[in-house]
């Protein structure tokens, strides 16, 4: 089986087709996926999707395009919304310093703002970080010890990566890593202990090849395991098998289908005694 840590089902690119995505997923052998807000209404949406389907979880942020429009009370729409049974996450959230939508230093205070959130209510963080490196760094870095997460859509090298390492993030890699000219990231997955990796999607975007240019879906999130398997020499099985229990860990999955406990009453005990 194998998790795609990170798609975007709510998303209008999949209004039309959305039952036949997810069936092609769990074809592939996708048995979860966590569908992930970037505003308000997304994240409802997000959520009412996972209502329909049960082998799709959420996270909720605001992604920093939009955080300029934030105000008090979308982070009391967050709080209520990360107490449904299906989120298992908080994000996306972090800086993006290559298309500046929102101005870079409100993207800094409310990316600290809602790293506070996210500890206040207990939840791993999902960091989108582009041409942003050392900025997330320090802002990850000074609450060391107080989050556990994951680095969406890598794009930092090797020490970067190590860094993301030492303070106890996993590392998410995308289909990009199937492009031709990714070696840092080849790189990077060589790097990266496979008990550290996840993978995903990001779909709609960022298909891999030989889907480059087209709309990416989860099923496709096979190509990059695929990929991974021959960068570490290692079988299919064995990258589907520990990204998936990497992704159960982080985003305590294990048993919630059963016992339909919200995330962060699972996860709360993880925080307190094994602190990443």
């Amino acid at each position: 089986m194998l998790i795609d840590s990170h798609t975007h089902l709510e998303m209008e690119e999949f209004d039309k087709d959305r039952d036949a995505v997810v069936e092609r997923a769990k074809q592939a052998g996708v048995g979860l996926m966590i569908t992930v807000g970037t505003s308000i209404a997304y994240c409802k949406k997000a959520i009412d999707l996972a209502g329909r389907y049960p082998d799709v979880y959420v996270a909720v942020g605001i992604h920093p395009h939009d955080v300029k429009d934030i105000d008090e009370a979308t982070y009391d729409e967050l709080r209520k919304m990360s107490a449904s049974a299906k989120v298992v996450a908080f994000g996306e959230i972090g800086l993006d310093f290559f298309r500046n939508l929102s101005p870079r230093q409100v993207q800094i205070e409310r990316f600290g703002e809602q790293l506070e959130l996210a500890t206040e209510i207990g939840l791993p963080v999902i960091i989108h970080d582009r041409n942003a490196h050392q900025e997330t760094l320090d802002m990850l870095g000074s609450r060391q010890g107080r989050l556990s997460g994951v680095i969406h859509c890598f794009s930092g090298d090797r020490t970067m990566a190590g860094k993301c390492l030492d303070m106890g993030f996993r590392i998410s890699i995308p289909g990009t890593v199937t492009f031709d000219k990714a070696e840092e990231l080849r790189h990077v997955v060589q790097y990266v202990p496979l008990e550290c990796l996840l993978v995903e999607t990001d779909a709609p975007y960022l298909a891999p090849q030989p889907h480059r240019g087209k709309r990416n879906e989860p099923a496709y999130v096979a190509k990059t395991a695929a990929k991974i398997a021959e960068l570490k020499g290692c079988s299919y099985e064995e990258v589907a098998c520990r990204t998936t229990e990497n992704a159960k860990a982080l985003f305590s999955l294990n048993g919630r289908a059963e016992t339909g406990e919200s995330s962060h009453s699972l996860l709360q005990p993880l925080l307190q005694h094994s602190v990443v």
